[in-house]
């Protein structure tokens, strides 16, 4: 197998993490999307920095850090500025991440799924259409036929109950911001 053929194997199995980590700093999907493909070519310019010992996906999430904030610095329009704060907060939770049982990131999320699909519907909707469907907080409201309020309290209760389920089930700590 040529490197080429191998790196694209590689990236192919690092990308839900690798886009879960990029949109959790970059909201806009389309700048997410591009974010991504700048991470992915700075990656393969750089395959000969990377560490062959060492897990590919915090090499990755370090190359997408600089790219967010390369990003961020560019972009005036952002309402949500990102900072090494924001970035050194991501790293750990996604290195907490990391650290579970699982060899891809969708086995490593599946406590996730299964604990949003035991909330109540009131908060499952919510949380499916905002995070899972990438909907704008107002496509949600009108949807759900919700006040504003009524909304952001539900995602904030649900949130909380999506943290509790995932300290039950998998015994980590709250994450604290």
């Amino acid at each position: 197998m040529d490197v080429q053929t191998l790196f694209e194997a590689l990236i192919r199995e690092n990308t839900g993490m690798l886009m879960a980590y990029i949109r959790a700093g970059i909201r806009d999907e389309h700048a997410a999307d591009d974010v991504y493909q700048e991470t992915v070519l700075a990656a393969w310019k750089r395959l000969d920095d990377y560490d062959t010992q060492k897990p590919l996906g915090p090499w990755l999430r370090g190359i997408a850090s600089k790219v967010m904030l390369a990003h961020h610095r560019k972009s005036a329009r952002l309402a949500c500025p990102l900072d090494e704060g924001v970035i050194a907060w991501l790293n750990d939770r996604f290195a907490a991440i990391h650290n579970l049982q699982g060899d891809t990131f969708d086995e490593k999320i599946a406590t996730l799924r299964e604990c949003i699909d035991a909330l109540p519907d009131t908060y499952k909707h919510p949380v499916r259409m905002r995070y899972t469907e990438q909907k704008a907080l107002a496509e949600v409201q009108s949807t759900l036929d919700l006040a504003a309020e009524t909304l952001r309290k539900r995602l904030t209760r649900a949130k909380l109950r999506l943290a509790e389920c995932l300290e039950r089930k998998l015994g980590i700590r709250k994450a604290s911001a």
